[in-house]
C-alpha cells in the first residue's frame, strides 16, 4: 500500500558469522569525456600458467582428499580422490593423444555433469587439448540438432565423448556420423568404451604434452550466443582461468584456511558451473559434490535430500533454485540445519535475486543459528572466466555487483544516460574462435572486454561501495533462472509466425519466470480479422501454435499484449535504420510490461 511502512526485518539485527573476505579498495582514473577507470589498490598475486599444476599440487599435498563426488546407483556418495583423479587424468591424456587429437583437432562434450565428464575434460587440459562442453539438451531435444551441428561446424572435433550411446548416438549420426566416439555406457566396440580408455598405459608423451602447455594455451571453448542466436565459441585459456581462479581466492579469502566444500548442479557447458564451480575446489584443495537436483518442482526433492547430507560452506545458485529451496528449508528443520551447519557465503547469480528471496535466506539463517550469512553475487560473463567484480562485505539489500576483482581494470563509459562497463586483465578472452569479425566488435580501442552491461553507483559519493547492475546495454538478457534469451532471433521468429498482423514486438523477460511479448499490430488488418472472426482468439491459437515450436525457457513466449502507440522515433524506439530499439521500448513503457505479467483481461496467455 503507498505511504505503508516497509516491513520489520527484525534479523538485521543479528551479527554476521565470521567469514574472511577481501577488503577491496579501488583507484579511480578520470578520463576524457567522463570516463571512469577503477582497479584495485592490491595487485592480483602471482597464480599458475597452467590449470594441470593445481592437480598435481592437489595428488602430492592432499592424496586422499575426495575431489569429486557424485550420487551411485545404490544411493550412496561414489567418489574420486586427488591421486585417483591425477592418475586417470593422465592415462585418458594418453589416450586422447593416441587418437589424434590435437590444439586444431578438439574434444566434444555432449552429456551432462558427471565424475567421467570430469575426468575427460581434465585429460584434454592436461595435454594441451582443447575441448568444448556442449549442452546435451542440443542433442537431446532439438529434433533437427541445428545447434549442434553449428557448434562442430564452429571447433570441429576430432572425437565426441558423451554419457551413453543410446541417448547421444543419434545426434552424433546425424552430425558427425564418421566421427571418432567415446561412451560411459553402450559402446559398440572397444574403441568406444570409456573403460577402455581408461586402461591406457600413459608414457612419456603425456608429461611432455603437459609441459608444453602454457598460459595461451587454449584450455576450452565455452559456446555463447550472439545477437543473431548463433554460437560464438568463447576461447578460454589456462592463462584465463587461472588468474580468475586466483582471483576467488583472494575474494573468499577463508578457502586459505578452510577448503571449499561445494554442493552443485550448474552445468558444466556454462561458465559458472564449468569454470568457477568445477575449478574452485581443485585450485584451493576442496570438494565438489555434484547435485542430481535442479532448481524445479520434480527435482528440488534431489537438491533437498543432498543437502541433508552435505553441508556446504560455500553455496551457489540462480534466483530460482534459492526461491525452489526456500519452501523446504522452512518446512523442514533438519535441512535448515544441515544446510546452515558450516555455511559462510551465499552465492547467487545469473539473474537479479528478488528482495523478498533475500529476506527469506537471511530470516531463516537466523532463525536456525542466530547469525546472519553473507550473500554476495558479482558481474562477469563467458569471456571473463567469468569473474569480473565482486561483492563480498555485508549488504542489506539485494543487487550490489561490487567492485573489480583484484588485477581486474574496470572501464565505465557514459552512454544513453548510463554507465557501459567494460573490463580487462588477464582473465579476459583472447577472442572468439574463427570468428575475426565477432572478436574486433568484442573490444573497445583500448582493449577493454564490452561487457554489454550498465553499471551505477551504489553511493555517488563513495566509490568503494560498489555498484549496481543498471540493465544491458546490449539487447540480450537472462530470465530468473540465469538463462540467457537471444531476442534478436526470437523476435524475427515471433513476428514471421503471426504474419502481417504484427508490425514489430518487443520481447520482455529480464529477470522474469517467462518471457512475454509487447506486440505492435497493424490496426488495419487486425480490423480485417475482426471483421471476420474473433480476434483474440485468433491471436491465443497463433502463440499457442508458436509455443508448441518452442525448445525451452529461452524461446518460450507464454503471453502477449497489443501496445499502443507505435514505436516512436522521438523516444529513440525506432533506431535511425528504422528497427526498434528493444531497450528502449521496454524501458519507456514499463506499465505495459508490467501489465502483462498481471491479471489484466488484456493479457493474452498461452494457458487460457
Amino acid at each position: 500500500m503507498k505511504g505503508s511502512a516497509p516491513r520489520p526485518r527484525p534479523w538485521l539485527a543479528a551479527p554476521f558469522r565470521p567469514v574472511r573476505c577481501w577488503k577491496p579498495e579501488v583507484e579511480v582514473r578520470h578520463g576524457p569525456g567522463g570516463v571512469l577507470y577503477l582497479e584495485q589498490r592490491v595487485p592480483l598475486p602471482p597464480y599458475p600458467e597452467r590449470i594441470a599444476d593445481m592437480l598435481v599440487h592437489g595428488a602430492s599435498h592432499a592424496p586422499d582428499r575426495t575431489m569429486l563426488a557424485e550420487r551411485n546407483a545404490d544411493g550412496g556418495w561414489r567418489r574420486l580422490s586427488y591421486a585417483e583423479a591425477l592418475a586417470r587424468t593422465r592415462r585418458l591424456g594418453q589416450y586422447l593423444l593416441d587418437r589424434g587429437l590435437s590444439a586444431s583437432a578438439p574434444l566434444a562434450i555432449l552429456s551432462g555433469n558427471d565424475i567421467e565428464h570430469a575426468l575427460v575434460g581434465l585429460a584434454a587440459v592436461y595435454v594441451g587439448i582443447p575441448y568444448a562442453a556442449i549442452s546435451p539438451a542440443y542433442s537431446l531435444v532439438s529434433t533437427d540438432y541445428t545447434r549442434l551441428r553449428e557448434t562442430f561446424e564452429t571447433i570441429r572435433p576430432a572425437l565426441v565423448f558423451a554419457a551413453d550411446a543410446e541417448n547421444f548416438g543419434p545426434a552424433i549420426e546425424a552430425v558427425a556420423p564418421g566421427i571418432r566416439r567415446l561412451f560411459t555406457k553402450g559402446a559398440r566396440g572397444p574403441e568406444e568404451d570409456f573403460a577402455e580408455a581408461l586402461a591406457t598405459e600413459p608414457g612419456p608423451t603425456v608429461d611432455e604434452a603437459c609441459r608444453s602447455v602454457t598460459g595461451e594455451t587454449i584450455a576450452k571453448f565455452l559456446f555463447t550466443s550472439g545477437s543473431t542466436g548463433t554460437p560464438k565459441a568463447v576461447v578460454n585459456t589456462n592463462r584465463m582461468i587461472c588468474s580468475n581462479q586466483m582471483m576467488s581466492r583472494e575474494s573468499f579469502a577463508f578457502f586459505k584456511d578452510e577448503p571449499p566444500l561445494l554442493l552443485d548442479w550448474a552445468p558444466w557447458h556454462h561458465t559458472a558451473g564449468g569454470n568457477k564451480l568445477f575449478y574452485m575446489p581443485i585450485f584451493n584443495g576442496g570438494t565438489l559434490y555434484i547435485d542430481d537436483g535442479r532448481p524445479t518442482e520434480a527435482d528440488i526433492g534431489r537438491t533437498v535430500r543432498n543437502l541433508k547430507e552435505i553441508s556446504p560452506n560455500w553455496y551457489f545458485n540462480v534466483p530460482k533454485g534459492f526461491e525452489a529451496l526456500i519452501p523446504h528449508l522452512e518446512a523442514d528443520q533438519d535441512l535448515r540445519e544441515s544446510f546452515f551447519r558450516n555455511l559462510k557465503l551465499l552465492w547467487y547469480a545469473g539473474a537479479g535475486m528478488a528482495q523478498h528471496t533475500w529476506d527469506a535466506l537471511e530470516r531463516l539463517a537466523v532463525e536456525t543459528t542466530g547469525e546472519r550469512i553473507l550473500i554476495g553475487t558479482g558481474l562477469g560473463a563467458t569471456e571473463t572466466a567469468p569473474a569480473a567484480l565482486f561483492c563480498t562485505w555485508p549488504q542489506e539489500k539485494t543487487g550490489n555487483v561490487g567492485l573489480p576483482c583484484p588485477g581486474v581494470s574496470l572501464k565505465l563509459v557514459p552512454f544513453d544516460g548510463k554507465l557501459d562497463a567494460r573490463v580487462k586483465g588477464p582473465n579476459i578472452t583472447p577472442g572468439y574462435w574463427n570468428a575475426p569479425a565477432l572478436t574486433a566488435e568484442a573490444f573497445d580501442e583500448e582493449g577493454y572486454y564490452r561487457l554489454g552491461d550498465a553499471l551505477r553507483f551504489a553511493d555517488p559519493d563513495d566509490m568503494q561501495a560498489g555498484f549496481f547492475f543498471d540493465g544491458r546495454t546490449a539487447e540480450n538478457f537472462k530470465l530468473d533462472t540465469g538463462t540467457w534469451v537471444s531476442t534478436g532471433a526470437l523476435r524475427t521468429r515471433f513476428i514471421d509466425h503471426f504474419g502481417e498482423v504484427v508490425r514489430d514486438v518487443a520481447i520482455a523477460g529480464a529477470d522474469r519466470p517467462y518471457l512475454a511479448a509487447l506486440v505492435f499490430p497493424d490496426p488495419a488488418v487486425l480490423a480485417r480479422l475482426a471483421a471476420d472472426e474473433n480476434v483474440r482468439a485468433h491471436l491465443r491459437e497463433k502463440l499457442k501454435s508458436l509455443a508448441a515450436t518452442s525448445t525451452g525457457s529461452s524461446t518460450l513466449i507464454r503471453r502477449m499484449i497489443l501496445v499502443d502507440p507505435p514505436p516512436s522515433m522521438d523516444k529513440g524506439e525506432v533506431t535511425d535504420k528504422g528497427s526498434i530499439n528493444q531497450r528502449a521500448v521496454l524501458r519507456s513503457r514499463s506499465e505495459w510490461v508490467e501489465e502483462v505479467y498481471s491479471d489484466s483481461g488484456r493479457v493474452i496467455g498461452i494457458e487460457e
